[in-house]
């Protein structure tokens, strides 16, 4: 019983979520909840499970004798992973990316140039693998395989840079990285250029050359959003 409830509280927030975030119901928009229990034909404390997880991504209120109300799309936790996935998915998704991959420029090359100062020998043995990795997989159309080592390897420069704040950004980019690849928003392989400054990004944490780092990551960053503007102008 207790997985039949996770899978029915699972599919309203599958519904209600990107029709949130695609901007079906406008803010002030007031749902309730006797009439969502209805619509999904479900209990109302199913309801009130989903909605939870809504208020705590900030996309609702709730209020006794009032209902749930949809909030401004500048309430919401824009950071959370869920949210951007649900984002990603709509009809916003390039200027979603955009904004993203703009958040990435301002942060990554920051935190590249701090992790040549800062990165244990393990974690440069860790961009050197994963680096490696891109470079392996990035033929013969293995994008799935090269999303693991971007993810992996852009996480560990986020740790690396001995700064908390920036490493909790690892979802974040994490989805950023999903998301073009899930929507069909990269070539069908890699550019090599981009794969070449990744291994030259790890050779410059090794080697303590920060302000290298720094430069080739925000050289990435900058290829990322001219992909965007071919593939999702």
């Amino acid at each position: 019983m207790e997985n039949q409830g996770q899978g029915l509280h699972a599919r309203v927030l599958d519904t209600l979520g990107p029709a949130i975030t695609a901007g079906e119901y406008a803010a002030g928009t007031v749902l309730r909840t006797d009439e969502l229990a209805e619509r999904f034909d479900v209990s109302r404390t199913v309801i009130r499970e989903a909605v939870r997880v809504l208020e705590s991504m900030r996309l609702v209120t709730s209020r006794r004798r009032v209902g749930v109300t949809v909030l401004p799309a500048e309430e919401w936790n824009v950071y959370d992973p869920q949210v951007i996935r649900w984002r990603l998915a709509g009809a916003d998704r390039p200027r979603q990316l955009r904004s993203l991959t703009v958040l990435r420029s301002a942060i990554e090359p920051v935190a590249a140039g701090l992790a040549a100062r800062l990165a244990t020998p393990a974690q440069c043995a860790e961009l050197t693998e994963h680096a490696l990795g891109m470079v392996a997989t990035s033929r013969g159309q293995q994008l799935a395989r090269y999303l693991v080592h971007d993810i992996a390897f852009h996480r560990t420069i986020l740790r690396a840079s001995g700064n908390e704040m920036f490493a909790r950004l690892g979802d974040v980019v994490a989805e950023v990285l999903t998301g073009r690849t899930e929507h069909d928003l990269m070539f069908t392989d890699p550019d090599p250029a981009a794969v070449t400054l990744h291994v030259r990004v790890a050779e410059a944490v090794r080697v303590r050359d920060s302000v290298r780092a720094e430069a080739l990551v925000r050289e990435i960053t900058v290829g990322a959003m001219a992909e965007l503007d071919v593939l999702a102008p």
